[in-house]
């Protein structure tokens, strides 16, 4: 069990791991009674949060020409469909290299515009670079010269899958092995709307009057890298826009910035506050809806409508030049619903993609970048 706490809120959580982090421990365990004979009753694994984790993996089999062995996922104090099962690994020898694949349980990706292309199993990228880092370091301590190949599996994963969107975003067959740092970390939405609460409260504290505000990981390192803001000066939101933007106007901010990724943000654009999956999704209406105001065919909006990703919808935008158009309708959308949700307080709105980078932004947006403090040219 990883003893590792966060405070969200008032309240004191226990991190978890990520099914990752349980593929990577597997294949580490099964490359290792593969090649040495013995499987070890622990094993350390660095994630990529810089987070140590100890986990004790469970043979599953073993022979001369393969062994399979197993990590049980947990999710700390996190609500995860995942926790508690099993994420087997299955490693064999191959003449060279490292090969790393899907199994029972995990799902295929059918529809392009995913982490990986069409035809891969669903193991993101993160996750299979820790998997390869594993089988590199325990090839490399056994001085052998072979390569080695991992099929990932997760026998309830079936199942499970029935119970995330994995069958809406096509992928077929089983759940994803997922994690971008290879951490759990725990939601509450109360705790975490109190959390935002508490960072806003500090911050008007230390005098700060335009606040900058993202929703996770992927908004700050964005405004970090590609916009040159201070992060420890802002703050997170998670998914629970409205109540952050309430918080802020309780306590008494000039004005609010806003920067985060467009599958989240161009929620917006519908007025909706909440963009957590599990309370609405929106997103290919929102692009539809703006596509046809931008001047799109019919053909074009029915190929929106079945995106799976919003990186993918940009794409087709992009190839029917309407790319830009569509974007600036849409930031324009969410902005107003984002203001009206404000009242007086002023706010403004800078929406990213993966793909392209910076995709739009409000009017005002550039005008509130200039107020904040310790900005670096980029």
């Amino acid at each position: 069990m990883l003893e590792h706490y966060i405070s969200v809120g008032q309240k004191r959580l226990r991190c978890g791991y990520t099914t990752g982090t349980c593929a990577a421990g597997a294949a580490a365990a099964a490359a290792e009674a593969l090649l040495s004979g013995r499987v070890p009753p622990s094993l350390r694994l660095e994630t990529p949060a810089g987070i140590s984790v100890f986990l004790e993996p469970e043979l599953v089999e073993q022979s001369r020409d393969r062994a399979v062995c197993g990590v049980r996922k947990d999710a700390g104090d996190d609500c995860d469909v995942t926790d508690g099962t099993l994420i087997v690994a299955t490693v064999t020898r191959i003449p060279s290299g490292i090969e790393i694949d899907g199994g029972e349980g995990v799902g295929r990706v059918t529809r392009p515009g995913l982490n990986q292309p069409v035809g891969e199993a669903a193991i993101n990228a993160v996750p299979r670079r820790m998997i390869e880092e594993q089988l590199r370091e325990v090839l490399k301590r056994s001085g052998q010269s072979c390569g080695l190949r991992a099929v990932i599996s997760a026998p309830e994963g079936k199942a499970l899958a029935e119970r995330t969107f994995n069958p809406r975003l096509g992928i077929e067959g089983g759940i994803s092995i997922l994690g971008s740092t290879g951490i759990v970390r725990p939601m509450s939405r109360q705790a975490l709307v109190d959390t935002t609460r508490v960072e806003m409260e500090m911050r008007r504290a230390e005098g700060v009057t335009d606040l900058l505000m993202t929703p996770g990981n992927y908004g700050a390192e964005f405004a970090e890298e590609k916009l040159g803001l201070d992060m420890n000066g802002g703050v997170q939101c998670s998914n629970f826009i409205g109540e952050a933007v309430d918080c802020a106007v309780n306590l008494a901010f000039s004005s609010l910035l806003l920067v985060g990724h467009i599958g989240k943000l161009c929620k917006l654009a519908a007025a909706i506050m909440d963009t957590h999956s599990r309370a609405a999704d929106g997103r290919r209406e929102v692009f539809v809806t703006h596509a046809m105001l931008c001047g799109a065919s019919l053909p074009l909006l029915r190929r929106l409508y079945d995106a799976v990703t919003t990186d993918a919808a940009l794409e087709l935008l992009a190839q029917e030049g309407l790319a830009q158009p569509v974007m600036d309708s849409i930031a324009a959308a969410a902005g107003q619903a984002l203001q009206r949700r404000a009242g007086t307080m002023r706010t403004e709105l800078i929406l990213f993609s993966q793909s392209a980078g910076l995709s739009a932004a409000t009017a005002g947006a550039e005008e509130l970048l200039t107020k904040q403090p310790n900005r670096r040219l980029v």
